[in-house]
């Protein structure tokens, strides 16, 4: 298995911990012009770099990104652990 397809799934893997309103907010902000500066957020296609900061000048477009914003408490602790164990 490719690193890329191993990357999808987990991709896959995290976004299926989402409800369905935080889905809803995720596409929503994948539409977004930039994250809010201070917030948490995970980059989708680079899951090994793990919980990261929104700074000025962002590393992760938008659309790779899941805010912690978008999840609730609950749903960002369990994507915190995912991340943290692939």
């Amino acid at each position: 298995m490719t690193s890329q397809t191993e990357n999808a799934l987990n991709r896959k893997a995290i976004l299926k911990l989402l409800t369905d309103a935080e889905v809803s907010k995720v596409s929503r902000a994948e539409g977004e012009q930039r994250l809010v500066e201070g917030d948490e957020y995970i980059d989708l296609e680079d899951l090994e770099s793990g919980v990261q900061l929104v700074q000025a000048t962002p590393r992760t477009a938008p659309g790779h990104a899941l805010p912690r914003s978008a999840a609730s408490e609950g749903t960002w602790a369990k994507i915190v652990r995912a991340v943290a164990s692939s």
